[in-house]
Formats: structure tokens, C-alpha cells, sequence
């Protein structure tokens, strides 16, 4: 990250020269030429202002990265940072976040405590421990054309959101070539995944072409993964409900003949406007807190869906006064 972290300064300058980018900032020195060589690097609301001030949308790259942070940033600063990092962290343990990042518990507690701001490598790195979609932020701010250091892994994620979007499957196929069970096969076999996921043998192959064309999963003995599938939550409407659909229609079929490990429930309820805003609340907390779990599991020995939705059965609560949660926030 300090690499990109020196990329992303030298692209934010853009045509100034760095002296003139330095006046521009408000420095006497020529700090540009120290950032650019990796020998200093600005803290992360210092790059964040830099690049406010050179006319990029902050809050609105990070809203488009993660749907809320607009609202958690609030006016930014080192406060901002502390307060959207911690946003993001959600319930995953320090320990765990510490590790991928590389650095000590008490430095990434300070971090996220606010009681100390990080350099912008180290931001950069808390948002890929974090998320693992640090390119998509980065692409957000500047061009991932002036980043050599991540411009080849920014490629391989838009291409593996392209396979998840148009083989909704391939996701859940791609995640049981790694499990113990597959390795444990004699050799690689279309029914065995079929009978695991409930999609007929033909799917099953269709999912690993789409997979191998993409250069996310590599033939031989076994099919092995060498890379990973990720969906782009910021599509379109269309796209959104369209994967939404799928997964639902997946579990409407699993509902009529449940496995001995599911865990299916509903609940109708009646409560004030306030309460079922507080489940609302309880229900993309629970959701970041499970993301989180994903993220620090240290092995993949299941493969699971997650399935969760709040539906209003009365009329609109924008009739009672009350403001209701876009869909596309869950």
C-alpha cells in the first residue's frame, strides 16, 4: 500500500507541477516530491482533503463505495475517517483485523478509536482488511489507469463481477471448489456439485466455463480457484433485483424440501413506526456483522445463503410522517 499510496498522490496532482501542488495545499515545502518518492505519506483525512480540493467528490465516492457512508462521514476530517473505518469494521474482532493489516492491536485500536490517524497506507490497507475492495474505493477518487500497482487486480475483480452477474451460481460453485469435501474427491465430478447445490450437472459445467474463461478457476486433476468472484452491489436497479430474485427463487425451492441444517423463519409483527425502524437498524447490523464473520473465517469448510428481507404489509410510513429505508441499502 505504500506504493499506491504514492500513486494515488502523484495522480491527484495530476498536470501541477509538485511545487505548485504544494502552494496549492497550503505548504511552503515541497512535500509532493516526498510523498510521490514514498519517503513521507499524509495522514488519510489530509489525502482525503487533497483530493477534495483538486475537485473530487469524497463523500460521493465513498457513498458509492458503501451505501450509508455519506451519513457516517458526516464532514469528514480525522474524525470522519475514525468514525467511517469503525463503521466498516462492524463486530469483526481487532485481532483479526490487526493480522491482515500487519500491524499491532493497539495501532489499529487507535485507528479506529480516533485516538490516532493513520498514514494513508495504513488506511488503504484497513479498507482492503476490511472490505477487500480497496481498488473499488481507489477507483472511486482517481483513475486506476495511474495505478500500476493495482491496475491488474482491479481488471480480474471487474471481470469476475461480470460472471457473478450473468452465472449468479458460478459464486456458490466457485466457493465449494475449495472446500476440504472437494479436495477429498478422487477427481473432479459434475454430479458431486450438483447434488451439493441443487443446480442440475449442465449448470454446474456452464458455471465452470464461465469461471475458467474468466481466469478465476484453473482445469486439471481438480479445478482449482486462483482467484476471486465478487458481485458489484452497485449496479443497477435492475441488476440488483434480478440477483435478488435468484437467491429468493433459491430459497422458495429449499423451503419445499429443507435440508436437516437449514434454518428457515418468518415473523408478522404490528409496532410503532419508531420500532420497526430500530429492526431495520438490527437487520444491516446483522448483516455487516455476518459479512464481517465471512471475512476473518479461517476456513471454508461450508458453503451457505443468507437470506433476509423487511417488508412493510401496510400502507407507506412516508404517509405516517416517518421516512422509509431505500431497498437498495440491504
Amino acid at each position: 500500500m505504500e506504493t499506491t499510496a504514492s500513486e494515488l498522490l502523484r495522480a491527484l496532482r495530476g498536470t501541477r507541477s509538485q511545487i505548485a501542488f504544494a502552494r496549492r495545499l497550503g505548504y511552503r515545502s515541497n512535500v509532493a516530491a516526498d510523498w510521490e518518492q514514498g519517503r513521507r505519506a499524509p495522514t488519510a483525512a489530509e489525502a482525503l482533503r487533497i483530493a477534495s480540493v483538486v475537485g473530487v467528490d469524497v463523500t460521493g465516492a465513498l457513498e458509492a463505495f458503501q451505501t450509508g457512508s455519506a451519513e457516517v462521514w458526516g464532514d469528514g476530517g480525522a474524525a470522519g475517517v475514525a468514525g467511517w473505518l469503525a463503521w466498516l469494521r462492524g463486530g469483526r474482532a481487532l485481532r483479526e483485523v490487526a493480522e491482515q493489516v500487519g500491524r499491532d492491536r493497539q495501532a489499529v485500536w487507535r485507528w479506529l478509536s480516533g485516538r490516532a490517524e493513520p498514514r494513508l497506507p495504513d488506511f488503504l490497507a484497513l479498507v482492503d482488511a476490511l472490505t477487500g475492495r480497496v481498488t473499488d474505493l481507489l477507483a472511486g477518487l482517481v483513475d486506476v489507469r495511474e495505478l500500476p500497482s493495482v491496475q491488474a487486480r482491479h481488471a480480474e475483480l471487474l471481470a469476475s463481477r461480470t460472471v457473478g452477474l450473468e452465472h449468479p451460481w458460478s459464486l456458490a460453485v466457485l466457493m465449494l471448489l475449495q472446500t476440504p469435501a472437494y479436495a477429498a474427491l478422487p477427481a473432479h465430478d459434475d454430479a458431486v456439485l450438483a447434488a451439493w447445490s441443487g443446480i442440475s450437472a449442465a449448470d454446474v459445467r456452464s458455471c465452470l466455463g464461465a469461471l475458467e474463461a474468466s481466469g478465476l478457476v484453473r482445469r486439471g486433476h481438480h479445478y482449482t480457484a486462483v482467484g476471486d468472484l465478487t458481485l458489484d452491489t452497485r449496479a443497477d436497479e435492475r441488476t440488483r433485483a434480478r440477483l435478488r430474485s435468484h437467491w429468493t427463487r433459491v430459497v422458495l425451492d429449499r423451503i419445499e424440501a429443507p435440508r436437516p441444517d437449514d434454518v428457515i423463519s418468518y415473523n408478522v409483527f404490528a409496532v410503532s413506526h419508531a420500532d420497526l425502524a430500530r429492526i431495520r437498524a438490527l437487520q444491516r447490523e446483522l448483516y455487516r456483522s455476518v459479512r464481517s464473520i465471512v471475512a476473518a473465517s479461517p476456513s471454508t469448510e461450508a458453503v451457505a445463503l443468507l437470506n433476509m428481507q423487511t417488508i412493510g404489509l401496510g400502507p407507506l410510513e412516508e404517509a405516517q410522517g416517518s421516512t422509509c429505508v431505500s431497498p437498495t441499502q440491504v
